[in-house]
């Protein structure tokens, strides 16, 4: 089953047509990463899946809502409820603790917790951190603060803008491998990246050229080739659970 499906989606800014036709689905549970040059449709992309933005022409549907069709509050509370967003520029607030920046999401999503808050950092291996402020913080650490704030209401779907773009190599390698255990735990993931490395761990690589799909990369399946838009779809990943609810317990760390 589909968790995010895209049908022939549109989106055109005066006369620049950012994105043309684009048909996607995206299957529970699924890592998928987005690649292009600059100007390819990437950010267009990224928004309309994160519900920042709505396509000109064509419907997008995420867990089975029509999000084309919801108006702007509507659009707020999908991304509230449903997606977790990791950016490249971690956007942290800089007065508030590791712990108090993830508390944050459950403030406009729910009630904040301090103990799920401390669990969700310990899962990233953050707990010895969360008394400290960004600023104490390296990247990599600022990082996986904001895969803790991202995870902490358990959304539907993670979609993550190039959250290795500003790291170092083996802090890197530390977020992916964060992805990776959240992608075995069943989470549903969408990487924005232009690093192909990066894009190797999806189990898919869509590529975008002037705003459409020009080849969909199984990276699942060793000798697999690319796929045109037409062509057909490699066989999914099994749809996954949803993630488990944070415990804190040792387990549950990375």
């Amino acid at each position: 089953m589909d968790l995010l499906k895209l049908q022939d989606i549109s989106k055109i800014y005066g006369e620049l047509e950012a994105l043309r036709h684009v048909n996607l689905g995206v299957k529970k549970g699924e890592w998928i990463a987005i690649m292009g040059p600059s100007g390819s449709g990437k950010t267009t992309l990224m928004n309309i899946i994160g519900c920042m933005d709505k396509p000109s022409s064509g419907e997008v549907f995420l867990d089975g809502i029509a999000v084309s069709r919801e108006s702007s509050r509507s659009l707020t509370a999908l991304r509230r409820d449903k997606i977790g967003l990791v950016f490249q520029q971690f956007h942290l607030v800089p007065y508030l603790s590791a712990v108090e920046n993830v508390m944050v999401a459950q403030y406009y999503h729910s009630m904040p917790d301090e103990k799920e808050a401390m669990a969700a950092l310990d899962r990233v291996g953050l707990s010895g951190r969360a008394k400290h402020l960004p600023a104490q913080l390296s990247g990599g650490e600022q990082q996986r603060v904001c895969i803790a704030r991202a995870l902490i209401n358990y959304p539907a779907l993670i979609l993550a803008d190039e959250p290795t773009g500003n790291l170092d190599e083996a802090n890197e390698n530390i977020v992916i491998n964060l992805f990776k255990q959240l992608h075995a735990d069943g989470s549903t993931i969408i990487v924005v990246t232009h690093d192909p490395e990066v894009a190797m761990d999806a189990e898919r690589t869509i590529i975008l050229e002037h705003g459409r799909i020009a080849r969909i990369e199984s990276n699942s399946v060793p000798g697999s080739g690319a796929q045109t838009p037409d062509s057909s779809h490699n066989k999914e990943a099994e749809a996954g659970e949803r993630p488990a609810r944070f415990t804190g317990e040792k387990e549950a760390a990375l």
